[in-house]
């Protein structure tokens, strides 16, 4: 399974350009050690994230109230995007056995961004097949924090790719499949100097009954053939099809290229947060947040990065939304161990 969806380029012979996707940045509300999805209520969480959406963002979150109505203000730019939605966070470690963490940086096209990372939400390419927006209180993760090698489902798996840019934006050819040659299901083993990208996409076929599960996978699945962007039929047991939600992050990596900083083995040097060095742990998580139904008229539009049905704010004025973490420990600088590990 190659996916399509594409990072840097608006069109590629054939493929989808910047007008088949809902594109938009969504900056950093804040970084700290809670998981209102998998650990609720737990304060400090077991290990570091990085969230952004609306500020509605606490340790416990009630399924029960819509984010919408509790957030007064988003990171996103387009407003009524309440959502939250948060990553692992990358760190470096030294070859003197200090931890540092690696910040992020602004996609193509969205400079201006603090952090955070890239959102996509897309309808089929065919500007035909419709698809039903996620319901209240709806939440899911992909991934898993304890994984040290492949995911044992396939489909999972192969939706997560890692790319390591050694000059800018390349060398892979603009608009390549995430997914390809290019990239790599577990962290790179050279530097990437001008940054490092790690991409996952969400299931796309709903149950049409539950809004969460007790694993908050059980209720999503992927296409049973084909993929979504090929208008993949969805398997029996989740027959609605939902927008493709594709999460995209960049770290900026420049700063640690010098390999007299690097292991003395040549093993690679990059860690996330939940004390893994292979990659595998990378994970995302989501709760939807938007506003009555204006991501399904979104979607019924097959909007692109331009959605006239949508309100929309600068990035300065997303940038201004945050929020201050709870859990108060340092996260930058020179780190003698990971926070909580």
């Amino acid at each position: 399974m190659i996916f399509q969806a594409t990072a840097q380029n608006a069109s590629v012979p054939g493929g989808p350009t910047f007008n088949d996707f809902l594109r938009f940045s969504c900056s950093e509300l804040n970084i700290q050690r809670i998981d209102p999805l998998v650990t609720p209520g737990m304060v400090p969480s077991p290990h570091l994230h990085q969230f952004v959406g609306g500020n509605a963002l606490s340790p416990t979150m009630d399924p029960s109230k819509d984010i919408s109505d509790e957030a007064t203000c988003t990171t996103c730019t387009f407003t009524e995007d309440l959502s939250n939605y948060w990553t692992a966070v990358l760190f470096f470690r030294h070859r003197n056995g200090s931890y540092h963490r690696v910040p992020l940086m602004a996609n193509l096209g969205l400079e201006k961004q603090r952090g955070g990372m890239t959102v996509y939400y897309t309808a089929p390419y065919d500007k035909k097949t419709k698809v039903t927006a996620f319901k209240k209180g709806f939440r899911m993760l992909i991934g898993d924090p304890g994984y040290r090698s492949p995911s044992p489902k396939a489909d999972e798996f192969k939706s997560i790719a890692f790319r390591c840019f050694t000059e800018p934006w390349g060398p892979a050819p603009p608009a390549s499949e995430i997914g390809g040659s290019w990239d790599t299901r577990k962290f790179p083993d050279k530097p990437c100097p001008y940054g490092l990208r790690v991409n996952n996409f969400f299931p796309t076929c709903w149950d049409g009954i539950n809004v969460d599960s007790p694993d908050h996978k059980s209720h999503v699945a992927y296409p049973a053939n084909g993929t979504f962007e090929t208008e993949g039929a969805c398997p029996s047991t989740h027959p609605v099809r939902l927008p493709q939600i594709l999460y995209e992050t960049i770290w900026n990596t420049s700063a640690f290229s010098d390999l007299s900083m690097w292991p003395t083995d040549g093993s690679q040097p990059f860690v996330f947060s939940t004390n893994d060095t292979t990659g595998y742990s990378w994970h995302g998580d989501y709760m939807f947040g938007w506003k009555g139904d204006s991501l399904q008229r979104a979607m019924d539009r097959y909007c692109g990065v331009d959605c006239p049905v949508l309100k929309t704010q600068s990035v300065e004025k997303a940038n201004e939304c945050a929020k201050s973490p709870i859990v108060q420990e340092p996260v930058d600088g020179w780190l003698e161990s990971l926070p909580g590990q």
